[in-house]
C-alpha cells in the first residue's frame, strides 16, 4: 500500500480536521488534540469547559462518550465517566453538546467512544445525527480494522473521518490496515496499558513513529501519557500533534465547580500548546 493510497479518502475531501492540520504544518506547530468527558460534571458545564479549551489553544477536541466499561481507561478518565453517567449523559446528549457547541465554534470535533453505544443507536442513525450536529470524525478505541468494514462505509459515506489507532506492539502488516482504515490523523499510542499521566515519554517512541510513517501521510498524534509541557516540547518535529486526556480530565475532577474546571482546564491546555509553538520557533 503507497503512502498516497492511505491518505486518499482524507486529502479528496478534508474535513475541520484536515484543514486544521493543512494550516499547523507549515508553520512547523504541534497541534494540540484535548481529550474531554462531556457530561463530566454535566454536559453544560462541559460545554464551557471545552470552550475554554479551544480559547486556550486546542486545535482539536476529543469528546469522550461515557461508557459503563471503558476497559482502555486509566482511572481518571473511568471516574470521569463514573460521574458523567451519573449525571445521566448519554451518547445522544453528547451528540446535542456536538451541535450546541458548533453554534459558537468551528473547532474539529471528534467523538471518541467505545462501540456500543454506536451499535445501540445504529450505524446509520449515529451517521445521520453526528454529521447534522457538525461532528467531524469519530475514534471507536474498542473496533479494530478488521472489523470496521461497515463502520468504515456508513461513516466515511457520511463525510466523518474514521480515525484508528496503532501502538508499539502493532506489526508493520496491521500498521498498514491502520493507516489504510484511517483519515484525519492517526492516532499512535505512546505505551502498551491504559490511559494516564506518566513522568517521561518512552525510548522506543521514535521507532514507532518512524514504522507508521513509512505507511502513511496522514498527520500523527500521539496519545497516552503526555500530560506536561516538556512531553509537548519533545514531540515536536516527530509527529503533528500531542493528544492529552488525563490530566486535562484530572483538573475538571479536581475542581469546585465547572466554571472552575474551565479555568484550570484553560490554563493547562494553553501552557501545553505554548509549549509545542515556542520550541517550534527559532
Amino acid at each position: 500500500m503507497s503512502q498516497t493510497t492511505s491518505s486518499a479518502a482524507s486529502e479528496s475531501a478534508p474535513t475541520r480536521i484536515g484543514r486544521r492540520f493543512a494550516e499547523l504544518r507549515p508553520a512547523g506547530e504541534l497541534g494540540l488534540v484535548a481529550y474531554l468527558t462531556a457530561g463530566d460534571p454535566s454536559l453544560e458545564a462541559s460545554r464551557e469547559i471545552v470552550l475554554a479549551a479551544v480559547e486556550a489553544g486546542a486545535d482539536v477536541v476529543e469528546l469522550g462518550v461515557p461508557f459503563s466499561d471503558p476497559i482502555a481507561d486509566g482511572p481518571v478518565i473511568q471516574r470521569a465517566s463514573e460521574r458523567a453517567l451519573r449525571a445521566g449523559t448519554t451518547l445522544s446528549g453528547v451528540l446535542d453538546l456536538v451541535a450546541d457547541l458548533r453554534r459558537t465554534s468551528q473547532v474539529p470535533l471528534v467523538l471518541f467512544s467505545y462501540f456500543n453505544p454506536i451499535l445501540q443507536m445504529g450505524l446509520e442513525t449515529f451517521a445521520r445525527r453526528a454529521v447534522a450536529a457538525g461532528a467531524d470524525g469519530v475514534l471507536a478505541t474498542d473496533l479494530t480494522p478488521e472489523e470496521a468494514g461497515e463502520y468504515r462505509r456508513v461513516l466515511r459515506g457520511a463525510g466523518l473521518d474514521t480515525i484508528f489507532l496503532a501502538a508499539p506492539t502493532t506489526p508493520e502488516e496491521r500498521i498498514e490496515r491502520v493507516a489504510q482504515a484511517s483519515s484525519g490523523f492517526l492516532y499512535l499510542i505512546s505505551r502498551t496499558g491504559v490511559t494516564g499521566q506518566r513522568d517521561t515519554l518512552p525510548e522506543d517512541l521514535g521507532a514507532l513513529v518512524e514504522r507508521v510513517r513509512r505507511a502513511t501521510m496522514l498527520p500523527l498524534a500521539v496519545g497516552f501519557g503526555i500530560a506536561r509541557p516538556e512531553h509537548v516540547r519533545a514531540l515536536v518535529g516527530q509527529v503533528d500533534a500531542a493528544v492529552v486526556g488525563s490530566a486535562l480530565v484530572a483538573e475538571v475532577g479536581r475542581a469546585a465547580s465547572g466554571a472552575d474546571a474551565a479555568k484550570a482546564v484553560a490554563a493547562l491546555a494553553r501552557s501545553l500548546k505554548s509549549a509545542g509553538v515556542r520550541a517550534a520557533r527559532p
